[in-house]
C-alpha cells in the first residue's frame, strides 16, 4: 500500500512540474534603476556576443539591495530574465 502510494504521489509531483516551463512565468517588468527602465539603452552592445550576460545592481526606493541578470538578444536588446530582492547586509 505504502509503495503504491509512494508510486502515485511522484507521478503526480513529476506530472505537475513536467507542465512548469519559462513560458508559464509571467515576463519581469524594469523598474526604477533596471536598465531598461523607460526603455532599451540608446548605446547597443555591439562588441559582446549575443546571449551574453548583463548583470545589474542599484538600491530601490526603500533601500533594498536589487540584482537583475540580462541576456543580449541578437537583435542587441536586453531582455530582463532574473531580479532578486534583499537587504544589503544579509544576515
Amino acid at each position: 500500500m505504502k509503495a503504491l502510494l509512494s508510486a502515485l504521489f511522484a507521478g503526480g509531483l513529476f506530472a505537475g512540474l513536467a507542465g512548469c516551463s519559462s513560458a508559464d512565468t509571467p515576463a519581469l517588468e524594469p523598474i526604477p534603476g533596471s536598465i531598461t527602465y523607460g526603455g532599451q539603452p540608446r548605446t547597443k552592445l555591439s562588441k559582446s556576443p549575443v546571449g551574453s550576460a548583463v548583470y545589474n545592481q542599484f538600491y530601490n526606493g526603500t533601500g533594498q539591495r536589487v540584482e537583475e541578470t540580462y541576456i543580449l538578444q541578437p537583435d542587441r536588446s536586453l531582455k530582463l530574465v532574473r531580479r532578486e530582492i534583499g537587504p544589503d547586509f544579509p544576515d
